[in-house]
């Protein structure tokens, strides 16, 4: 009879993958870097409709880690004025015709 529990070894280590997983900053970050380039690619307004959406859904995402979660609500405003951006741009746009 072997002292080796392999079975609870592997369970062990899939534990301290996913709870390293979740104190990972990196989604936030991402949504955060997102959220700054759809900020500035909202004047066309297309572009800012997909990034500012984009944006919002990796803060959703991100925002239910506790390590990114500041990172991901300041992302989230910046994807919703984003939106903001490129409506009033189309708007704009749709005014002059």
């Amino acid at each position: 009879m072997s002292t080796e529990n392999t079975v609870a070894d592997r369970l062990l280590q899939d534990a301290r993958r996913r709870t390293a997983k979740q104190e990972s900053p990196k989604l936030g970050k991402v949504a955060l870097i997102v959220g700054v380039l759809a900020l500035i690619i909202s004047p066309i307004s297309i572009l800012g409709w997909i990034g500012g959406a984009t944006t919002l859904g990796l803060g959703v995402a991100a925002v239910r880690r506790p390590a990114c979660a500041k990172q991901a609500k300041i992302a989230m405003y910046l994807g919703a004025a984003a939106i903001l951006v490129a409506v009033f741009f189309f708007s704009l746009a749709i005014a002059k015709l």
